[in-house]
């Protein structure tokens, strides 16, 4: 991705537009999540449900703030272990985000991939990124660029080509209810390493 083109994306979004961007797992539609227009849009686009939450890229941790109403502690350690990278984390969501954007649940999802074009966008932007897959709701995900126009054609602003993307599953979904972290969603991390991390971290008192 040259600097015209990051340039033109960033641009983009700022204007409240949609660009298509590939990650670690699949593409990713990219909007402003806090242009209400743009997330309209954005539900129109893959003709999705609202009441179905969007997740997030952000650049590094410290831009959970703003977003999150509560950290859970044992996400402090999955953080420092898995991000950057396939799993996203299902965080209580700060009473002034979008309901929208939240699916009327109250809760967000934010990760910080790996994949350095989606590093890219959300540095270059400077805020958070919505990353729902690039594809019509119900209907295969895109792996690569040409995926993402057949399904979506012109409804899509900009398309940033990054090649082929793994596919397969997408990010592993954690939640944390009732003190303990849960699986929302099987993806590329297993919870079987999820729960060994933790159960190392605990053994270690990292919690105390």
């Amino acid at each position: 991705m040259t600097d015209e083109a990051l340039a033109r994306a960033c641009g983009v979004l700022r204007a409240g537009g949609v660009v298509a961007f590939p990650t670690e797992t699949y593409y990713g539609l990219a909007v402003d999540p806090f242009n209400p227009a743009a997330l309209s849009r954005l539900f129109a686009l893959k003709g999705r449900s609202p009441d179905k939450p969007v997740l997030l890229i952000i650049e590094n941790p410290s831009q959970l703030s703003g977003l999150v109403a509560e950290f859970p502690p044992p996400f402090t350690i999955l953080m420092e272990k898995f991000w950057p990278g396939p799993l996203t984390l299902v965080f209580p969501g700060a009473e002034s985000l979008p309901d929208l954007l939240t699916g009327y649940g109250g809760t967000i999802g934010v990760r910080v991939s790996s994949h350095p074009l989606a590093r890219r966008l959300v540095r270059g932007f400077g805020r958070p990124i919505t990353a729902t897959s690039a594809n019509f709701s119900g209907h295969p995900a895109a792996v690569v660029a040409s995926d993402v126009l057949a399904q979506l054609g012109h409804g899509v602003d900009v398309v940033l080509d990054g090649g082929l993307t793994p596919g397969g599953q997408g990010s592993t979904l954690l939640g944390y209810q009732e003190g303990k972290v849960c699986l929302l969603r099987a993806g590329v991390v297993s919870f079987a390493e999820i729960q060994a991390v933790l159960a190392g971290a605990e053994k270690s008192n990292l919690f105390s």
